[in-house]
């Protein structure tokens, strides 16, 4: 990869933390369970899953600190792409993405029964049994672009709910995933209706804005609310916001990068709103690319121009 295209013009106000402290108690190295010892739901809230989207390191360096403790069922706190994490060079942030391959496209029962092929397939492979044991997963990102916080729910009404339930971000997206592989958040069980286990992702901001840091930390305090598996003396003085009126956004389709000089023809930042159809918005090679319909939302354009990756993905709100 081009080390050029990691490189950013963000301000650097949000760094990695140390986590050494973190390595875990479980088999999996750095995943910590925390058992009540009475029934209920088992939650996972996952950072790291991008070695360079710190914002989630730093959540759950906060509720490690906090002495967050379940009061019934089971919480799971796990850094996943640690080796991609701990290359982390202030002159170039956005490599360490991370190491050998995306992490998060990874996900299907196909690739992960495959033989091992790379670092991040390895780490995949290892916390798989995590991922096939818990109810409801907390997956934390963040973004190239200083876009508003989005919630990316996939395509099930249930996770949509789960959405709605931590009440966060203002923004929810319906979206089908990567062309290039699957994520997370869309693993087995959590795309199948007939399966109560859900996931969401929420991309909380930008990569090296402070603020990420604080939306990562809310959005992981009202994912223990909305399950109701923290007392409510911990959760009380940190419920201190206003829930925002959400908003869906459901993709249409994806634009794939064709050509090596794909361009868009503004600088785009995610969530606006295009009123005309038919207006242009990028070119790739010598084809055009414009939007399909009135008030045509842009989700999250990227930074990173590659071949057959996702450059941004098209939608409408809808009611």
């Amino acid at each position: 990869m081009n080390p050029a295209a990691h490189r950013t013009s963000q301000p650097l106000e949000l760094l990695p933390i140390d986590i050494s402290a973190y390595t875990g108690n479980t088999p999996i190295p750095f995943v910590t369970t925390l058992e009540s010892g009475r029934p209920g739901p088992h939650l996972l809230i996952n950072a790291l899953t991008h070695g360079n989207e710190v914002c989630g390191a730093h959540a759950l360096d906060y509720l490690f600190r906090h002495n967050v403790a379940p009061k019934r069922g089971r919480l799971s706190l796990s850094f996943a792409n640690v080796a991609a994490y701990e290359t982390f060079d202030a002159t170039n942030p956005g490599a360490s993405r991370y190491l050998d391959e995306d992490f998060n496209r990874l996900w299907s029962a196909e690739v992960l029964d495959a033989p091992t092929r790379s670092r991040e397939h390895e780490r995949a492979k290892a916390l798989r049994p995590l991922i096939d044991d818990i109810d409801h997963l907390l997956d934390l990102h963040s973004m190239q672009a200083p876009s508003p916080a989005l919630a990316l729910a996939g395509t099930t009404k249930k996770c949509r709910t789960t959405c709605a339930t931590i009440g966060v971000p203002t923004h929810i997206v319906i979206d089908a995933g990567h062309a290039t592989g699957v994520r997370m958040r869309d693993y087995g069980p959590f795309s199948d209706d007939n399966d109560n286990r859900t996931a969401v992702l929420i991309e909380c901001g930008q990569h090296w804005h402070a603020d990420s840091r604080d939306v990562a930390i809310d959005a992981a305090v009202r994912f223990l609310a909305a399950f109701d598996v923290v007392g409510t003396d911990w959760l009380a003085p940190r419920l201190t916001s206003a829930q925002p009126e959400q908003r869906i956004v459901e993709v249409s389709n994806a634009v794939t990068v064709q050509h090596a000089d794909f361009q868009f023809l503004d600088d785009y930042q995610g969530l606006e709103v295009i009123p005309q159809a038919g207006t242009a918005i990028a070119r790739d090679g010598d084809q055009t690319v414009v939007t399909p319909y009135d008030d045509c939302v842009l989700i999250m354009p990227t930074r990173r121009i590659k071949r057959g990756q996702t450059a941004v993905r098209l939608g409408r709100f809808v009611a």
